[in-house]
């Protein structure tokens, strides 16, 4: 103690007490803070950030305890620490703003795809149904269909039309290796079928449908039977067969077949008697003067290797009206007659030698 000190102490013990221990104190604190300040190894960055906390830390213990709950001095430090870095949330923001802008567009896709099944399942159901209906129209009778009806035009239903098996080794009539144009199968499965509805005629329901020449020539005018007979008796006719019906509406139809030895012989009796000009003098039964070439007869429905000649009763006619038609192929002669009162219609007429014509052919 020096002696500028002395007179100090005499004039009072209190100033001496709080004299002495104030110098010893602030030496320390600067030497404690001098080391952990120069252990820290934080970046020059945060250096001068660092060190104003660290003289605030023993400070507020000397402070009498009123002092210690200031806060302000923390909030700097607390920021400056590294883990408050970690949840900061500024670079998430665009990420969220993002998602929030693309977040709409979700529920728009779904309702396209919505609405895409929609249609599809749409479609597929009209094309269903579409497809049902079409099957269901095919697997009709047009007749059966409302709206695509069509008026029958009076043809009659035949049955479907099979020509018989020839016999083992026998050739087809106009095959070359036979050249007398032969026909080797059943004459009789060489007739035409009755239609649908046909009752049959009981004079021609014989067996395999076989005739008499007597019964054939029945079909003509009385005056004219004669002269035929002669040319069928010299020309030696092998065989006659014929079937006949009537239907409903009372048309009688009649088909007669006449084979003959060759196709030369058959077409010399065809020439003779059946073929003409436009007015036919051979009259069958039933026609009052003559019959006229049919001309409402389609020279288009034609089958090779025959030939045919369709004829209508010219006016004018009795009770009855008759039309024929005969026709040739090979060694055989085809004679189709239908009879009716008032008049015969013309469809099933020209059905009917069109029919056995394709048979013959």
């Amino acid at each position: 103690m020096t002696e500028e000190n002395k007179p100090a102490a005499e004039d009072g013990g209190t100033a001496v007490t709080v004299a002495e221990p104030a110098p010893a104190a602030v030496p320390t604190a600067a030497a404690d803070a001098s080391p952990s300040a120069s252990a820290v190894p934080a970046p020059p960055a945060d250096a001068a950030e660092a060190p104003a906390p660290a003289p605030d830390a023993p400070a507020t213990a000397a402070l009498p305890p009123a002092e210690a709950p200031v806060p302000a001095p923390d909030a700097p430090a607390t920021a400056a620490l590294p883990p408050a870095e970690a949840p900061v949330p500024a670079p998430d923001a665009p990420a969220t703003a993002v998602a929030d802008v693309s977040a709409p567009a979700v529920p728009r896709d779904r309702r396209v795809l919505r609405a895409v099944l929609r249609w599809t399942a749409a479609v597929l159901v009209l094309a269903a149904t579409g497809t049902g209906t079409a099957y269901g129209i095919l697997a009709q009778e047009r007749t059966d269909v409302p709206g695509l009806s069509t008026l029958s035009d009076g043809r009659w239903e035949y049955p479907r039309l099979v020509k018989p098996a020839l016999p083992a080794g026998a050739p087809l009539p106009f095959a070359e290796e036979n050249p007398g144009e032969i026909h080797y199968a059943d004459l009789g499965k060489l007739l035409l079928p009755a239609p649908a509805g046909g009752r049959p005629d009981p004079a021609l329901r014989t067996e395999q449908g076989r005739v008499s020449v007597d019964r054939y020539l029945g079909e003509y005018a009385e005056e004219e039977r004669e002269a035929l007979r002669e040319h069928l008796t010299e020309a030696r006719v092998r065989q006659v067969v014929a079937r006949g019906w009537t239907m409903p509406d009372g048309t009688r139809a009649r088909v007669f077949l006449l084979r003959f030895h060759t196709s030369a012989v058959a077409g010399h009796y065809f020439r003779t008697h059946m073929s003409g000009g436009p007015d036919m003098a051979l009259r069958p039964e039933g026609v009052e003067e003559l019959s006229s070439v049919d001309d409402a007869y389609d020279p288009r429905a034609k089958m090779l290797s025959t030939e045919r000649y369709v004829y209508d009763e010219a006016a004018p006619r009795g009770p009855v009206h008759v039309r024929h038609a005969y026709i040739t192929a090979g060694d055989t002669v085809a004679f189709v007659v239908l009879s009716r009162k008032g008049e015969v219609p013309r469809v099933p007429f020209h059905q009917t030698v069109v029919l056995q014509n394709q048979l013959l052919g």
